[in-house]
This record gives C-alpha cells, structure tokens and sequence, in this order.
C-alpha cells in the first residue's frame, strides 16, 4: 500500500461530502419507504452514492468503510440490473441503514481524531447474504460484477505516439492526462489518491494542478484533467497499467517527452505552472482529434468560470471574518462615541460617522449572512429518528416539515439538533399513541408531529407540535413533588409553571427505563442547550390534544443587541431578547416579604428584585429603589427584576469570551462574557438564565 500522506484540507472535505451523501442517502431510503418500493432513479442514485463513497473512502484509506460501501454498492448494482420481484424491502432498508450508521460512527471517530478502526465484517457477512439468497445461486459476487460493469463504465484512450522504445539515460518520462467520470465529484480528492497511490511506486513525477488541497484545483482538473509529468525506469505499458487502476477513470492519455530537460524546468525550478504550459514539453505531433479535445476543453474551462457561483469556504476563515468585523464594530463605536468630541461642533465628521456607520452595519449583515445555514438540514434528519422509533414502538407516526428554508447561524444549528431530536424523540414517546388506542378515541390512527421554523425579528422561531394526548398535569406534580422539586405550593402554581417543571434536572414521569426515555435527563439538555444560545422554551398543551413546544432562539451569537445599564461605577449589558420593560418604580408598589425580600408588585403580579450592585458588590450612591430603574427580564417562563443605577441606552454589542480566571469562578454566576463600549470601558454581559437560578 502507498504511503499515507492525508492532511487536514482533504480530510476536512472528505469527512464534509460524505456527510453529505448520507443524508442525501436517508432522505431517498425514508422517500422509498413511504411508497414500500424503489424507483429506478432511487436505485441509481443509491448506487451513484455508494461507489462515491467508496472511491473516497478508498483513497483516504479508510478501507473498513470502503469495503461496506462496497457491499452495499454490489446489492444495488444487482437490484439495477437484474429488477428481481419479491424482494424484502423492509430488510434492505434495516441492512443499508445499518451500514450508513456504522458509517456515521467512524465519520465521528475521524472528525474527533481517533483511528477509524471499526469492524464492518458483520455488516459486510450480512449483505452478502442477503445478495446470494435474493439472487438464489451461489455466484461469486465480485467476479459477475467485473464482468458485466467494467467494459461498459471505464474506456481508455491512450495515445501511444513514439513511445514504443524511447529510452533515455535516466529512465524514460511520460506525460499522462487523467479525466475522471463526470459525476464522480471531488475531483481533487481523486486526484490525491493518485497521487497517493503513485508514491513509491514511480521514481519521480510532479503534477498540474500543483496545489490539490484548495477546491480551487476541482474547476482546473474538470477542465484541463489531471496532468502528471513522470521520470521513472518502468516501461510505457508498466506506467499505463498501473494509471489504469485510477478509481472513477474516464480517460487516460499517456505520452512520452521527448525533451524532458524543458519538460521538468519548472519543477525543479520552482517555476510557475504557467511556464510549464508555455514551454509545450510534449515536442510529438498531437493528432487532430486530440487537438479538438483541447479546444473543446479550453472553452469548457471557460463556461465553468463565468458560472461558477458557490465555492466552500472554511467555517475557521469565516469565523476569524466575523471577529474582524466586529472589532471594526468596536473601533467604530471607540471613534464616534469618544468623550473627548462631547460639545464639540463637528458636521463634517458626523457625516463621515453617519456613513462608516452605514458601512459597517451593511458589512456586518452580508458576513452574518454568510455565515447563516438553512434548517433544512436539521429538519430532515428527524425523519430519520421518526422511522426508527415508529418501528422499535409499533406506532404510527407522520412528520410534517414546514419553513426547512429558514436560516441561523451555523454555530446556532450546531446547538440546537440535539434538543430537537430529544423533543421529537419525547413527543412520540409520551405523546404521540397507539394505532389502536388513537381509533378508539376517535383520532387518526396515524398520529401527526409539525416540525416548523419562522423567523420573528432578530430570532427564529421553532415549533414542535403533536396531537397526541397532551401532559398529565396532576402525574407532572405528584412526580414533581416526589422527587422533591416543588419549592412553594402547588396551588399557587399556573399551568404554564407547571408545565416547565419538565425541564428540571431529573425529572421524568415514566416509571420504568427504556431505550427511549425514563432517566430525566431528555428535557433538561433541552433547556440547558438552548439557553447556552440564548434561547428560550416556552410549553403549551391540551390535555386528550397535544402539545407545542416552541424554542425562541437568536439569528446569531457573534452581535447581539444590549441595553446597557449603570451600576455604581460598572457597566452592563442586557441582552434586550429577555427584556420585557422597564421603569422607575414607586414606594407603594414595593412590599418586603417576613423573610425580608423584596418583591415589586406589576399589574397584579409580584416579582422578586434582585439589586445588582449587592450581587456583585458594586458600590454606588443609588440605593433607593425609587431613585433608580427596574428592567423586568423573563426567561424559561420565569421573571426577574433587575435594580440598576440608569439605563445608558440601547447598542448592538460584540459578545466576548470571559478570561479563564472569570468564567472558573463558580461564585460568580450570571455572566455570559463581555463586550468593549465606544468609551473603551468593558462591560460584562449578563446571563439572565444564570441570575434566575442564582
């Protein structure tokens, strides 16, 4: 075998596109399974995604994944070819599925940098099986594969002009062209498993384009094909059979060089790829037809630039983009809020302030527009947990996705699939029931679960509802109480308190542990993960009807907007998300309870104050409630009156992290980072998630 020689950029795209075709992938098995068949296109896209995947797999060397995809790629060339009837659909569903989670796993291994070492040979035993019995003869699988697939899938071309017996005093060189299958995808990936495989094997050789780990090199090897230039002592029909093994070969031209000193200049050099082109190493005559394929291939270089549209760029490059831009944001705010221009008549300079602003903020909206990833993702993989827990519980269940287009920031996606999946996974558990229970009722016996998304504003809107039997209020406050969660009388709680009581740490009404549910662990990461974005969840449900969750999270963490408040001498900031309203209070809307706290009564409702200047022992002359102001923030279903000093104004903040030695201080809890004002003062950034619990 080669030698390994497989960095970062192509592990990175490799892990990325395969991905990608597994999800393409479920989503087709999932299509399929609906209509209990699959349709031609079905089967040839299946099959398309597999001998992708191998090929890759192959070239990065991870074999054991290969050698499934493989497998799975013999089952659907057999059921292409030869359309045999009677066939178990259910169990070529469980078989590819399995395969495609065992995939995911060693994707997951590579990604965290562990060795993709699983064993796949179960797998592979039992898709072989299946294909002998469907076939019903004992073949050999690999030999009636190679015999009816290759003539028809891979011509070789080679052109063998003056090259019989060219030997010159260090070896011969050969110029060789590689075009790959037009749908094979990730041409560079391709390209360096060539290379990869070529290593040890050939003495010496260089190749066009110089630099295949940037995507840039997929557009010049569609067009130009993939150019090697070759010093070796193996002989023209040793080179040729061995860039014959080439995966995904379409075409393949081998010439000899016959001024090899020019040809490898550039190289040896370190030349420009340009000069090579300008010198012409090849001095053989071309022949016509070769000739026009250049042409042809010239104008198609030309096509593929002017309507190449998306390239992939590294998340990393778009984050350090978006800490770029949001220092421009603070440097901004530094300039056109420095307190030395304060009383100073300066018109052309507010001009100039009011146009960097209108630069800066249409800059900051196209780099967080880049950044944004539609859900559509993230919705469509709950299909997956959907099929798979319908089937382990025996129930019927449809899911309907609505607003897959809606977009937020990536960093938000990343965080917001596990709660989802915990919520879809909850709503059929406990919600969603039997076929049979469901027709008694007088419901449909296919129970029903809306996934949507909306944008409201600044955030995103989520909605999980079902129509299933909605909760148990009385079951939630006898575990509730049980379990020793209840802090004041249940009597005194509204139905909407009661219902968050399920995102307590622990809870939990089922009885018994199964696979699915009973730890009380479910819902709490829930509510845990979308407050770390800061988020909100927020229940509603009809008992015997069902019930909507909906998570109420932000476009974007980079920028948010903040009101900014005084206390004593520090600043700050609110995230204006969980501010409901402020205002000054008056005397007679304050009462102290016996334990001597204090609560602030509004329309009805009282709400506990929490001063800030005591909670972070700030010192400041303003100690009155009635001599300050109150900002009233709600979180989770629970409020919260902050005391400050004076409010200093909205302003859209650039969220930094905490210093180590802050953020490991437990003691000092409701912090969520800080952010750099345009005096130059820091002010902290409060976790309103963290001062309810405090």
């Amino acid at each position: 075998m080669a030698k390994q020689r497989i960095n970062e950029p192509m592990l990175e795209l490799f892990i990325f596109e395969t991905t990608q075709l597994i999800g393409q992938l479920e989503q087709i098995l999932i299509s399929s399974e609906k209509n209990a068949s699959f349709t031609t296109e079905q089967i040839n896209e299946t099959f398309r995604i597999m001998h992708t995947i191998k090929g890759s797999s192959a070239m990065m060397l991870f074999n054991n994944i290969a050698a499934l995809a493989h497998a799975l790629e013999d089952l659907f060339f057999f059921l292409r070819e030869e359309k045999p009837q009677g066939v178990n659909f259910s169990e070529i569903l469980d078989l590819v599925f399995d395969g495609l989670d065992f995939i995911n796993v060693e994707l997951i291994k590579i990604t965290n940098g562990d060795e993709a070492d699983g064993e796949a040979l179960r797998l592979i035993e039992q898709l072989h099986a299946f294909l002998v019995s469907i076939k019903g003869e004992q073949t050999d699988i690999e030999n009636s594969r190679k015999e009816s697939k290759l003539p028809s899938t891979q011509q070789f071309y080679i052109s063998k002009d003056r090259q019989a017996d060219l030997e010159i005093q260090y070896g011969y060189f050969f110029q060789a062209t590689i075009h790959f299958e037009e749908d094979c995808g990730m041409e560079n990936l391709r390209a360096f498993g060539v290379v990869n495989e070529l290593e040890g094997q050939l003495e010496e050789f260089y190749h066009l384009p110089l630099d295949i780990d940037e995507d840039e090199s997929i557009q010049e090897i569609q067009a130009e094909g993939f150019r090697l230039f070759i010093k070796t002592n193996h002989t023209y029909e040793e080179v040729r059979d061995l860039l014959r093994q080439t995966i995904f070969l379409k075409e393949l031209t081998l010439n000899v060089i016959e001024d090899p000193e020019t040809a490898f200049r550039p190289f040896t050099n370190g030349l420009s790829a340009a000069v090579l082109l300008e010198n012409g190493p090849l001095k053989s005559p071309v022949p016509r037809d070769q000739g026009e394929k250049e042409t042809d291939k010239g104008s198609s270089a030309l096509n593929t630039q002017n309507h190449q549209s998306i390239i992939n760029v590294s998340v990393a490059k778009l984050d350090k983009l978006m800490d770029l831009v949001g220092e421009m944001v603070i440097a901004e705010a530094m300039v056109t809020q420095n307190p030395d221009l304060i009383g100073l008549d300066l018109q052309n300079f507010q001009k100039a302030a009011r146009q960097l602003n209108k630069i800066t903020t249409e800059l900051q909206d196209i780099v967080m527009s880049v950044r944004m990833v539609p859900l559509a993702a993230t919705f469509q993989k709950m299909n997956r947990t959907v099929r798979d827990m319908c089937k382990k519980l025996n129930k019927e269940v449809s899911l309907k996705l609505i607003g897959e287009e809606t977009e937020v920031d990536k960093n938000i996606i990343e965080h917001i699939a596990d709660p989802l999946m915990h919520l879809i996974r909850n709503s059929i558990d406990h919600g969603i029931e039997e076929p049979g229970y469901r027709e008694a009722k007088g419901k449909p016996r296919t129970g029903t679960i809306v996934l949507e998304a909306k944008n409201a504003g600044s955030d995103v809107l989520v909605l999980i509802r079902d129509d299933g039997q909605g909760f148990n209020k009385e079951k939630i406050l006898a575990k509730a109480l049980g379990n020793g969660l209840l802090h004041k009388n249940s009597e005194e709680l509204s139905d909407k308190e009661i219902y968050n009581l399920i995102f307590l740490p622990g809870f939990s009404t089922n009885e018994t542990v199964t696979e699915f549910s009973g730890r009380g662990v479910g819902m709490d990461v829930v509510s845990s993960n979308i407050s770390a974005v800061g988020g909100t969840v927020a229940v509603n449900s009809i008992p015997g009807e069902g019930t909507a969750i909906s998570l109420k999270i932000p476009l974007t963490l980079a920028i948010i907007d903040g009101m900014n408040v005084k206390v004593g001498n520090a600043r700050y900031t609110i995230p204006i998300i969980s501010i409901k309203e402020s205002f000054k209070p008056k005397l007679s809307d304050i009462i102290v309870d016996p334990d001597q706290r204090e609560m602030l009564m509004v329309r009805g409702q009282c709400y506990p104050v929490l001063r800030l200047h005591e909670f972070y022992r700030v010192k400041t002359e303003v100690t009155e409630l009635t001599e300050g102001m109150i900002i009233i923030v709600e979180q989770e279903g629970k409020t919260l009156c902050l005391f400050a000093d004076e409010l200093l104004g909205q302003q859209q903040v650039v969220v930094k992290a905490l210093p180590a030695y802050i953020k490991n201080l437990k003691t000092i809890p409701g912090l969520a980072g800080c952010t750099l004002l345009g005096d130059g003062s820091i002010s902290l950034i409060l976790d309103i998630t963290g001062l309810l619990s405090a």
